[in-house]
């Protein structure tokens, strides 16, 4: 073969090649919408909001009905998928629909992480502040200088260092020094003391501002119900699956930065060095040790070996969950009872879901 020929024969190899890497990546594209469609926000002023196919996407659509006999067998009332911002999977149990509400528990604290951080976005309040600042002294029973070291970043990651034992009441002569706060992580509801310094520092109602700042600019619905020590936020799943988007997006709706995205990134990251897997009352996957509440004992591993490093999440007693990962783009919502026994977050329910899910998903 000559040189004119052998130069030839070299540019036809290099077209050729190239033509096929395009067409490999077009059709990697067409084959993984997951990465090549735009994210989708429902609009706020109605019901209406856009479905995506198990088909399109590509999953296992002979692993679903698998998927929804353990949820039925393990007391749900709700399940949602959202890839996108569309709507994969919707499906309700035991007279449950979508228009029926039901309790957040402890998953609602990332409501109250959100909101705190958007006062603090708006001038109002400074979580590096002590929480007296706001509430004034004598808000606990713990000596002066003992109290005055609680953050309201200490209670947004729950080191504040009072006493976990004595139960969910937070008034001041339950609230008892245990520790110096920053020093241990315990599972504690004085978080919920948070909402009285939004109240406080912004002069307006926890609900009211709530509603105003979070809840109507998402389109969410739902209200926050007093249920003895504790202050429970009740809605419908697809209000759970809209703060779930919101999440997905850093704060972000359709535009729109709802909450500061630095702050939002501290809120999924690890807060302390304690309990890596606990950001701002969201909980984290991925790391390689975890703290339970009720519990000083250290625990190797992720928190949920079978779902993604990634994952950020909401978990509330008797498993109300909100999973978030970023990257799938996807949100999963299950409300309900308890799938098993009565927990407060983590329960084994957790993994078994997830490797349920992923023989959808993968």
């Amino acid at each position: 073969m000559n040189l004119k020929n052998l130069l030839s024969a070299c540019l036809l190899s290099i077209v050729f090649e190239s033509c096929s890497s395009d067409d490999s990546s077009e059709q990697t594209q067409q084959q993984n919408p997951e990465t090549t469609e735009s994210m989708y926000f429902p609009p706020t002023n109605s019901d209406n909001w856009e479905t995506k196919s198990i088909s399109n996407l590509g999953w296992n659509q002979t692993k679903v009905q698998d998927l929804l006999n353990y949820l039925q067998t393990k007391n749900t009332k709700s399940f949602m998928i959202l890839q996108n911002g569309r709507i994969v999977m919707e499906n309700y149990f035991d007279s449950h629909t979508s228009t029926s509400t039901w309790y957040w528990a402890s998953a609602g604290k990332t409501l109250t992480s959100t909101v705190t951080g958007i006062a603090e976005q708006a001038g109002f309040l400074n979580i590096n502040n002590k929480v007296s600042s706001y509430l004034g002294n004598g808000w606990t029973s713990e000596p002066l200088a003992k109290e005055n070291l609680i953050t309201c970043k200490n209670l947004l990651t729950m080191t504040s260092g009072l006493d976990d034992g004595l139960g969910d009441d937070v008034s001041p002569s339950n609230l008892q020094y245990k520790a110096d706060a920053g020093t241990r992580w315990a599972y504690h509801n004085v978080y919920v003391k948070l909402q009285d310094v939004v109240s406080q520092a912004t002069g307006k109602p926890w609900s009211e501002y709530f509603n105003l700042k979070l809840r109507d600019k998402i389109g969410m619905t739902g209200s926050w119900i007093q249920s003895g020590d504790n202050s429970v936020y009740w809605s419908t799943t697809r209000s759970v699956a809209r703060f779930g988007l919101l999440a997905l997006n850093n704060g972000n709706w359709n535009g729109s930065q709802i909450i500061n995205i630095n702050y939002f990134t501290a809120a999924t990251s690890s807060s302390q060095n304690i309990n890596l897997s606990y950001g701002y009352l969201w909980w984290l996957n991925g790391k390689s040790s975890y703290h339970l509440p009720q519990s000083q004992l250290q625990f190797p591993g992720k928190l949920i070996p079978s779902a993604p490093d990634d994952m950020y999440c909401a978990l509330g007693k008797n498993d109300q969950k909100i999973y978030v990962v970023p990257s799938r783009k996807i949100v999963i919502i299950r409300m309900g009872n308890a799938a098993d026994n009565v927990n407060l977050a983590l329960s084994d329910f957790d993994d078994v879901l997830w490797q349920k899910i992923n023989a959808v998903i993968n």
